[in-house]
């Protein structure tokens, strides 16, 4: 072994190589571009912190869906007009799809401006007083 200058680390010694075509990291990056696990599951292909957001805006953006189930929010709407009315009241289905339609469009501009009330406080978390904030800036009429 040679002796290191001082102030330098120590050289190892060469290692023995491996048999032709059997180094560890050949065979590695043959298993990895299979596409199967270790497990032997496919492998699932991990994005960037805030890529798969990105996508999923992008896809809501083009579709015309609506992002409430219908269901649930029928249920909603009548429990809701219950409590007002102790009369079992009857709803058309289409008197429905325009409330939940005006709710989503309502929530949707709400949550784009206080959006920009977080950018605003350079921030990128949407936080409940963005939401108020929103609210209040809007005034009586927005509601």
């Amino acid at each position: 072994m040679v002796r290191a200058k001082a102030g330098q680390p120590a050289r190892r010694p060469p290692q023995p190589s491996a048999p032709a075509g059997r180094s560890s990291g050949s065979t590695r990056r043959a298993l990895d571009q299979s596409g199967v696990t270790e497990a032997g599951g496919p492998r699932r292909k991990r994005f960037r912190p805030g890529t798969r957001a990105l996508m999923e805006i992008r896809k809501y953006q083009k579709s015309t869906e609506l992002l409430i189930r219908r269901t649930p929010f029928m249920r909603l709407v009548r429990e809701v007009a219950q409590t007002f009315s102790h009369d079992n009241l009857r709803w058309q289905v289409y008197a429905l799809m325009a409330l939940q339609e005006a709710t989503e469009a309502f929530l949707v501009r709400l949550m784009a401006d206080a959006n920009l009330c977080a950018i605003h406080a350079n921030r990128v978390t949407l936080m409940t007083r963005d939401i108020h904030l929103a609210r209040r800036l809007r005034g009586v009429e927005g509601f």
